[in-house]
């Protein structure tokens, strides 16, 4: 592993086996965890982690996709340390510049006339918030989302998420689910516009022919980390709006620089849409979301009281801009790019050597490599997959697991990771891999 120039303090918390039971007896049984031996994480600087021994682990998961300047930066954590010792908490009833000040950074990184902001907690909550302004100003009711999506777990998202894994048997309606342009197991490859077809046959036979929007991840987080086939967006886009509908951008995870070509997911695809929805790389890791849409749009909710308690509260936006102005200060999205694209061709050489390997794709430091059992048959390769997480663990090298079938590892590591951290992740899946 790289060496680092950090040493943990000494923990005197809990052990393992009492936070382990703790959890089991307190914590809602739907809460699972990674690996047969849970692991205990107390410490974390930048790319790494520390278990509660002082043991280093290299972190290519990044809290899903949420890390994003690395653990603990010290210039987020001043920002929001002495936001808190000065003032918590009040309301947007009150008049705070953190948040005004966030949002103006904020809507200056987006195109066109996406300049109004509303915080939210969560990436449910702000794709709960965008589905409900579509279908405010649209005055219809009908979305479509796509198939293996992933939009969140209330009510209203559930319906757009499209994985029978996340979905409950309650009512959820008004939500259709289109064919994804799934690049690698989809009927038409990499051919967009065939895909986008299925699109018009949802709206012409499935709805009253108009709807109130589309809501679209540009590279699948959750459904393991599919780019959406090229030319799929712009046809999708032109379709939607022909319908009265408005369009969606669902950047939770690919947004904030994550893909290094661009700032957001969108862009990658030469779309501009209606409304967006973040969360996660927005704060590095502090509970704080946002939908930004036009100021046509944003009117609607001026027709009933809109409120959100914590929602930019001065704490989350003083830290929030301080992430922004990492990315910025530290050139992180041209780091995601150069190792990224780097990380992704050592990926791919892989691929070569180990039959396992179906598929390398994403892009910048949001990275999927889908294991199968069978490269013609494609057949997912889940329980090898749990396995090799867990020697790669051993090793040192943390990775998250995605896809439907959960056969799909998720590389999504804070934007400071360098070109020494992705050698020793190839290094090790190499290694483990090769003990198959």
């Amino acid at each position: 592993m790289p060496p680092f120039d950090y040493t943990p303090p000494p923990y005197s918390g809990p052990s393992t086996e009492e936070i382990l039971r703790k959890r089991q007896q307190y914590l809602s049984p739907a809460i699972c965890h990674f690996y047969k031996k849970p692991l205990n994480l107390v410490d974390g600087k930048m790319q790494y982690l520390f278990d509660e021994k002082g043991r280093r682990y290299l972190d290519a998961f990044g809290g899903i996709a949420t890390v994003c300047c690395g653990h603990c930066h010290p210039e987020v954590v001043d920002a929001i340390v002495n936001q808190t010792k000065r003032l918590q908490h009040s309301t947007v009833l009150y008049l705070n510049h953190a948040i005004a000040d966030f949002a103006e950074a904020l809507a200056s990184k987006l195109p066109g006339d996406l300049k109004v902001v509303f915080f939210t907690n969560s990436g449910t909550e702000a794709n709960e918030l965008a589905m409900l302004l579509a279908r405010l100003y649209t005055g219809y009711h009908d979305i479509i989302s796509l198939r293996n999506s992933y939009h969140g777990n209330a009510a209203g998202t559930m319906g757009a998420t499209a994985q029978s894994n996340y979905k409950f048997n309650v009512m959820q309606t008004g939500v259709h689910h289109a064919l994804n342009p799934d690049q690698y197991r989809g009927i038409f490859g990499s051919d967009g516009p065939k895909y986008a077809k299925d699109v018009e046959d949802l709206i012409t036979y499935g709805t009253c022919g108009c709807v109130a929007g589309f809501i679209a991840e540009a590279i699948q987080g959750v459904g393991g980390i599919l780019e959406l086939a090229p030319g799929y967006l712009p046809a999708v886009y032109s379709t939607i709006r022909k319908a009265g509908g408005l369009c969606i951008a669902d950047e939770v995870q690919s947004g904030f620089a994550r893909i290094g070509s661009h700032f957001w997911g969108f862009e990658g695809h030469g779309v501009v849409p209606d409304i967006v929805t973040m969360a996660k790389g927005i704060g590095n890791g502090i509970p704080i979301g946002a939908v930004v849409t036009t100021p046509e749009i944003a009117n609607v909710l001026t027709r009933r009281n809109y409120f959100n308690t914590f929602g930019g509260n001065p704490m989350c936006t003083a830290g929030g801009l301080a992430v922004l102005r990492v990315i910025e200060k530290e050139k992180l999205q041209q780091n995601a790019f150069t190792v990224g694209s780097y990380l992704k061709e050592r990926l791919t050489s892989l691929k070569g050597k180990h039959e396992i390997i179906g598929d390398v794709r994403g892009r910048g430091l949001m990275l999927g490599v889908e294991l199968v059992q069978d490269r013609e048959l494609k057949t997912p390769a889940k329980v090898e997959t749990a396995h090799l997480m867990d020697e790669m663990k051993e090793l040192g090298v943390l990775i998250g697991k995605g896809g439907f079938f959960g056969n799909v590892f998720r590389i999504t590591p804070p934007l400071c990771f360098k070109k020494e951290d992705a050698d020793y992740l190839v290094d090790v899946m190499d290694f483990v891999m090769s003990k198959m």
